[in-house]
Order: structure tokens, then C-alpha cells, then sequence
């Protein structure tokens, strides 16, 4: 489904249902570097058990139109006219990596428009390295190499997945080529530079689920702990076998746990 922001397509996928008034609403929100198919069983599933999904394809991701935008606040401020655009009154908010950021950073701004938050793989703060942001400037391929070796617990490198024909590596490194120059780039800068995060998670008044993987080398569940004490009502999930990537890796948990966090 598409809508016009700041008069440029924003695309978001509804799981092959149209928005309704009156119904509970989902936003998903993926990481850096990819799109919206990253959260193709879960928002399948919401969209079929009576939920108003929308995977939202961040600016320059995706099919939605460029470029891509350097800051949390300003990934914030789109999704939430992104919403607005379908009269939608108020949502439980779900983000991936850099996608927490901007779920953490849209309760504290729109209280009154979110619902609870769950975080995916999140840490707060979320610096990039010095390497890895150089090389997503200058040699994206090297980026996403690293990015593939780092997402991935050493479970996933093997090939076990309970996808059968699913090569979750590979199709990881396959998405993010999709991407248009600049977009990771972009996406790190605003994962390095948000210094906001301790104030925004002590604003959130709504109950936080968080979701981590127990392999996760690029956001550790350690650099989650300040925002377990920061936000006042928190739930924490750490799933074996998971690294960063944990709607590929352990899609049926993650699964579950927003099942029950959302009943």
C-alpha cells in the first residue's frame, strides 16, 4: 500500500489486508539496510488474526522513495505521518535494530499515539564502528560482508533454519544489495549519532517488550541493560541460538513472544 509523505511514495506492506478504522493497529519497523519483507511471517500473521498492519519501508528502502534520512528523530517523525496518513489513532510499535530506535524515540515523542513498544535486537546507545561506517561510505559490499558475518550466530552460518530451502546468510547479503547507494551509509550515521536515547526511554510511560539474541555481536544483550532499568515498564525475552538477525533465525519465538505481549 502506498501514501504520500512529504509528496514522495512511502510504501508499507498491510500482510494482503486493508486498513480499518476501529481495529488494532501493528507498525513494524525494520533495521538498517532493509525493508519490510524482513518481517514477513509476523506481519502475516497479525494481518490474518485482526490486527490493521503496516510494515513500513523506510525513505530510499525498499519500494518507498529517497533518499534516505540520517536521523532517529526524523525516521520517527516520518513514520508517525506515515500513520496519519491511514487515520490511524494509535499502535503498538515493533522495530528491529535500528527500527527500536525509532520505536523508542516515537513513544517518547507521541505518547499519546503509542500504544507499547517492542524492541528487536536493540541496545542503547548503538555505536557503529569507525570501520564499518567507513566502509558502508566507501565499499558497501565490504559492509554488508561484515554485516552478514557479525547479524549471524554461528547456528545460522551452518545453514539450520526452521525455513526449509531458507539460506538466511545469503539472503541477507541479497536484500541489503537491493539498497541504493548511500542507504546504509545514511542508516549508520543515524544509529551512531542518536544521543537521545537514555532521555527518550525515561519519557516511555507504555509497557516495552524486549527481545534479544543470546549471539547477538552487533547490539550484545549488555548494551541493553540501561534501557531495561531506563523505561519503567519492561519485559525482557533472550532467545537461544539468535544473533541480531532473530526474525529469520528464530522466527516462531519472536513470534510468540509478540503474541503474548500484545494479548
Amino acid at each position: 500500500m502506498q501514501a504520500k509523505v512529504d509528496n514522495k511514495t512511502a510504501y508499507f506492506y498491510t500482510g494482503g489486508k486493508k486498513i480499518e478504522k476501529g481495529k488494532k493497529t501493528i507498525i513494524f519497523i525494520h533495521g538498517a539496510a532493509n525493508d519490510h519483507s524482513v518481517w514477513a511471517l509476523q506481519s502475516r500473521y497479525f494481518a490474518w488474526h485482526g490486527w490493521n498492519v503496516l510494515a513500513v519501508d523506510l525513505p530510499g528502502h525498499g519500494k518507498s522513495e529517497g533518499p534516505p534520512l540520517n536521523s532517529i528523530q526524523e525516521l520517527s517523525s516520518w513514520v508517525y505521518r506515515v500513520a496519519n496518513s491511514t487515520e490511524i489513532s494509535n499502535a503498538s510499535i515493533v522495530g528491529h535494530s535500528m527500527g527500536s530506535l525509532i520505536a523508542l524515540e516515537l513513544a517518547s515523542s507521541q505518547p499519546q499515539f503509542v500504544t507499547n513498544i517492542s524492541l528487536v535486537g536493540t541496545a542503547n546507545p548503538m555505536p557503529v564502528s569507525e570501520t564499518l561506517l567507513e566502509s558502508s561510505r566507501t565499499t558497501p559490499q565490504k559492509a554488508y560482508d561484515l554485516i552478514v558475518n557479525f547479524a549471524h550466530s554461528n547456528r545460522a552460518k551452518l545453514g539450520t533454519n526452521p525455513v526449509p530451502g531458507m539460506w538466511m546468510t545469503e539472503s541477507s547479503r541479497r536484500l541489503m544489495e537491493t539498497m541504493n547507494d548511500g542507504v546504509l551509509f545514511a542508516d549508520f550515521v543515524a544509529c551512531n549519532t542518536y544521543d537521545q536515547g537514555e532521555v527518550s526511554a525515561k519519557k516511555v510511560t507504555c509497557p516495552a517488550l524486549l527481545i534479544l539474541g543470546r549471539e547477538d555481536r552487533m547490539t550484545p544483550i549488555k548494551l541493553a541493560e540501561k534501557l531495561q532499568s531506563d523505561i519503567q515498564n519492561t519485559h525482557t525475552e533472550s532467545l537461544p541460538g539468535a544473533g541480531h538477525a532473530l526474525m529469520a533465525e528464530q522466527p516462531g519465538l519472536v513470534l510468540n513472544h509478540l503474541r503474548d505481549f500484545l494479548k
